[in-house]
């Protein structure tokens, strides 16, 4: 006999136990990419610019995030005199923590099985599935500006509070035209959920068996909502060309001017997870998710990897905008092609239907 399937909310126990290993799982992973992130950044610009990267601290340089992290533990925790105490430390929390919340709402494989007392329950690899994930999401996001700001107005800085204002209109911008460029992948997938979207991407492309050599991936039918995706995606998370928000050659450091030992970490760190997270929803939702030859996982993973390479190599390869020009940009050319494609995208739909 075959035994008995069930869902894990059924069992209250396991249910509690197993949404606690996901959530340590789903942390330390995403720790343990932030940390190495900043090596294999330093290492891959390094040979793009004909440099060795780090290579004292360990072998080949692999204990150098330890290292960095040694260093500023220990570092001396300076809060300036006029200064907001409460604000200026609750700042960097506010950036980092919105990223690692979207991370609960990404799925990363596809169901796990296994047996207890003869009956066979399935373990959703995804920390939780709301039904509007994307929103979820999207609102998350929209939190990381305010620690930016709060840490520019709390700093009591020129510097600071210049950075803080630059990254609000930045932020503000080039979410619209993030925001509008995936709302032609929820007409084709008809749903918000993140898993619903990986699902509606399995198939051959187009439904065409003809085809059937092709993943129905929406990088194939959205390539233009993807390009505006990744570079919305880029600005808002303020990496290279984008980083006006904290233009060392302008402002310092802009935002984070005054922050030193852990609470400037949690700012490098608050990049690199919002970098893991644009790249876990880009993956999620133009490329298949974890759908792809090998075990559901290692696919996205493999998947996320690629997209946190190509935000290195852009770091390596263009220098920052002029903020006119950062705002042209996003106004001007990426929102009315954003709008633009959500209506070909619509008379695609019926026209297909």
């Amino acid at each position: 006999m075959t035994p008995e399937v069930l869902t894990l909310s059924s069992t209250p126990l396991l249910f509690t136990v197993a949404m606690l290993v996901k959530v340590v799982v789903a942390f330390v992973v995403t720790l343990l990419i932030v940390a190495y992130a900043t090596w294999v950044e330093r290492k891959v610009i390094g040979r793009m610019q004909t440099r060795m990267g780090p290579t004292m601290t360990g072998p080949k340089g692999l204990l150098q995030p330890i290292a960095d992290g040694l260093k500023l533990f220990f570092k001396e925790d300076i809060i300036p005199a006029k200064a907001h105490r409460f604000a200026f430390v609750l700042a960097p929390m506010m950036i980092l923590a919105p990223a690692f919340i979207s991370i609960s709402v990404i799925p990363f494989g596809g169901d796990f099985q296994f047996t207890y007392n003869g009956i066979l329950y399935t373990v959703p690899l995804q920390i939780t599935d709301l039904n509007i994930g994307v929103l979820f999401i999207l609102a998350m996001a929209s939190l990381g500006v305010y620690g930016i700001v709060l840490a520019g107005l709390a700093s009591n800085s020129k510097y600071s509070l210049l950075g803080g204002i630059r990254c609000t209109a930045q932020m503000i911008s080039y979410e619209l035209a993030a925001g509008l460029s995936i709302i032609a992948v929820f007409m084709l997938s008809e749903t918000l959920s993140l898993r619903g979207i990986v699902i509606a991407q399995q198939g051959p492309l187009w439904g065409l068996d003809s085809l059937s050599f092709i993943p129905n991936w929406y990088i194939f039918s959205q390539p233009l909502a993807f390009g505006l995706f990744l570079i919305g995606s880029m600005a808002e998370i303020n990496r290279t060309p984008f980083d006006l928000p904290e233009a060392e050659t302008e402002l310092v450091s802009g935002f984070c001017t005054e922050y030193s030992s852990m609470k400037y970490a949690l700012f490098f760190m608050a990049e690199y997870a919002n970098m893991i997270t644009v790249s876990a929803i880009g993956a999620t939702l133009f490329f298949g998710g974890w759908g792809g030859p090998f075990y559901g996982w290692i696919n996205f993973l493999i998947k996320v990897f690629a997209c946190m390479f190509f935000f290195i190599w852009i770091r390596a390869t263009f220098p920052r905008l002029r903020y006119d020009q950062l705002m042209t940009l996003g106004w001007k050319i990426m929102l009315p092609l954003a709008l633009a494609n959500i209506v070909f995208t619509g008379v695609a739909v019926l026209l297909w239907q």
